[in-house]
């Protein structure tokens, strides 16, 4: 019986790790299978990422997308958000896609934790995905991967000018100060974003994507500015933690790695 030949595959999310993972790795491993998992609901600043990625590494990157859209999952769960207890969203729109793809063939998974995280996240447990970490096998850590990037003549994605991390436009890790960015530079999504959220006109009960403020209310102006006067202090605390990812609110948790490397 012949055995089955192993598969190289990398996931790419569209942020800075993954994207410099796959630059990193392009000429170590010359079958490696690159694939993108498409919510449908990104932003339009990773797409174009995306597409230059995809020119330097001179081969397609596969686009996966779930069974169904976000929407009708939605009503699955009975119009309940997903939350950081809650990840549904990752598990059907990203992982199952993911799984699906890979099959029952033997795979060496690569995903971009760098050398300086200490962190574990939703990745694949399938019996037949065996998972690396090239950059914390090589040393890599955060200065190394935006060098990587610059050497490639990539740079971050747009979305990092007012943004920490990648994902669909309503994540509900974004930090309040990226609800405002995504108000300011993308009103349209802003609103598809706000329209999701719901009142139980029994209950009362609340569905918004951030716990406690809806985004109407982050929205009003004088919030707008509360909220932009309370990022840049806290930017100014961090500015001394050379090396440092921006810190992420006291409120906020780990996004899931298969949406945010």
């Amino acid at each position: 019986m012949t055995e089955k030949k192993t598969r190289h595959i990398l996931g790419i999310s569209g942020g800075k790790d993954s994207a410099a993972l796959a630059v990193y790795m392009r000429d170590k491993v010359a079958d490696m299978e690159y694939v993108f998992t498409d919510t449908d609901k990104e932003l339009e600043e990773t797409y174009e990422f995306l597409a230059k990625l995809e020119a330097y590494l001179g081969k397609p990157i596969i686009r996966l997308n779930a069974e169904r859209p976000f929407d009708h999952y939605l009503k699955l769960f009975n119009g309940y958000l997903p939350s950081s207890r809650q990840r549904w969203c990752t598990r059907v729109l990203k992982l199952k896609p993911f799984e699906e793809y890979v099959g029952d063939e033997p795979v060496v998974s690569y995903v971009g934790i760098r050398a300086d995280e200490d962190r574990e996240g939703m990745i694949s447990t399938k019996p037949n995905i065996k998972t690396r970490f090239p950059f914390k096998e090589d040393g890599i850590n955060h200065a190394d991967v935006l060098r990587i990037l610059d050497e490639a003549g990539l740079g971050l994605p747009k979305y990092y000018e007012w943004r920490s991390r990648s994902g669909c436009y309503f994540c509900f890790f974004q930090r309040k100060s990226e609800w405002v960015g995504l108000l300011e530079k993308h009103p349209d999504l802003f609103e598809k974003a706000k329209a999701y959220e719901k009142v139980d006109p029994v209950t009362g009960d609340r569905y918004t994507w951030h716990t406690g403020e809806s985004l109407e209310e982050l929205s009003k102006p004088e919030r707008v500015a509360q909220i932009k006067e309370q990022a840049e202090a806290r930017s100014q605390r961090s500015s001394s933690a050379h090396g440092q990812e921006a810190e992420i609110d006291d409120d906020s948790e780990r996004p899931c790695l298969i949406c945010e490397l």
